[in-house]
């Protein structure tokens, strides 16, 4: 199981998300605004940097107050939202293919930031448009797993606030009047996608002796999935008449084209073709479950045939096809060419 390579970029992702909201708080003095600085790190590595002597020779600046940092505090399983380990999330990559994963595990990230001012009414000014926002908790919408559209909720609550005022010292110390605001970010983690082919033919074969090594098959059922509705848009005929829920005969402008045995759509409704007389088609009504419905003069007649089947997706609605094949030539089928062959 470890070492199939997996990386989301989910951390990421909620790290970048937390940090987006508080991206735009502003401090107003008078007739100045100021958008009020953020960066990722320890708050303990920008009070160092209030205390640096400033070197001529060192480009950077010493940094200014107000600021807001924050960082990761933390990581941790959260058992209270934990589902079904072995459930899978799947998605329809091509016509023959799917996309899965297992279902996410619940992670907390815990999350501490720092709001660092000069003075209080600055302090309080960033700390009022902060907590408002969370009662307690406030919910981002993230794409976890785009390539599989995964998109959670991911609540972020505020937890706890600390307060500390470096106010005592000599005149030769700035002063910090710091506001810790801790949060926990409940977020989910997910496995490697896999891609799997969609199954589009089951056989089962029957044996009447014990040794299938090397007993015959004499009887083969075979299950494919069948369109439910036209898929190709190609029209067969048109009605020449109308039809009601309960008429089991339908008269159509040619059956040319519409054998014994096949399906034909009309207006949402699927149609089992049993005997066909000239122009004049005896069907069963309502066929796979889909509902009668009446049917004006001149509507489209689709064909339902094996074009439809091939467009069906793994997420569509669909029938199934049997077949039942008897045989006598001694033969049995090899899996790994895949024909039926002599023993």
């Amino acid at each position: 199981m470890l070492g199939n390579y997996s990386y989301h970029e989910i951390f990421r992702k909620t790290i970048v998300a937390f940090g987006t909201l508080f991206n735009n708080i502003e401090l107003r003095r008078q007739d100045e605004v100021m958008k009020v600085p953020l960066a990722y790190g320890p708050k303990d590595k920008f009070l160092a940097r209030l205390d640096q002597v400033p070197d001529p020779t060192n480009k950077r600046v010493q940094i200014t107050l107000p600021r807001i940092g924050f960082e990761i505090a933390g990581v941790s399983y959260d058992p209270t939202r934990k589902v079904a380990p072995t459930q899978k999330i799947k998605m329809a990559n091509t016509s023959t293919k799917n996309k899965s994963l297992f279902m996410p595990v619940p992670y907390n990230i815990s999350f501490e930031l720092a709001i660092i001012s000069k003075n209080q009414d600055d302090g309080l000014q960033i700390l009022e448009q902060i907590l408002p926002v969370f009662q307690p908790h406030y919910n981002l919408s993230i794409k976890l797993v785009p390539s599989m559209g995964e998109t959670k909720d991911v609540p972020i609550v505020l937890t706890n606030i600390d307060y500390e005022d470096s106010y005592e010292g000599d005149f030769a110390t700035r002063r910090a009047i710091i506001y810790t605001l801790q949060f926990t970010a409940k977020t989910f983690l997910y496995g490697p996608v896999t891609e799997s082919k969609i199954i589009k033919k089951a056989n089962v074969d029957y044996y009447t002796s014990v040794d299938t090594a090397k007993a015959p098959r004499e009887v083969r059922y075979q299950a494919t999935p069948t369109s439910l509705q036209d898929r190709d848009g190609v029209v067969v005929t048109t009605l020449s008449s109308a039809t009601d829920t309960n008429d089991n005969l339908i008269a159509v402008t040619s059956a040319a084209g519409i054998n014994k045995f096949d399906s034909i759509y009309i207006d949402n409704e699927l149609i089992r073709v049993q005997k066909i007389s000239g122009n004049n088609l005896t069907v069963l009504r309502a066929y796979e479950g889909t509902a009668a419905a009446a049917h004006t003069n001149g509507s489209s007649v689709f064909l339902v045939n094996q074009a439809d089947h091939d467009l069906v997706d793994a997420d569509d609605d669909f029938g199934f096809g049997e077949m039942t094949s008897s045989f006598t030539d001694g033969k049995k089928k090899n899996f790994v060419s895949g024909n039926d062959e002599a023993i």
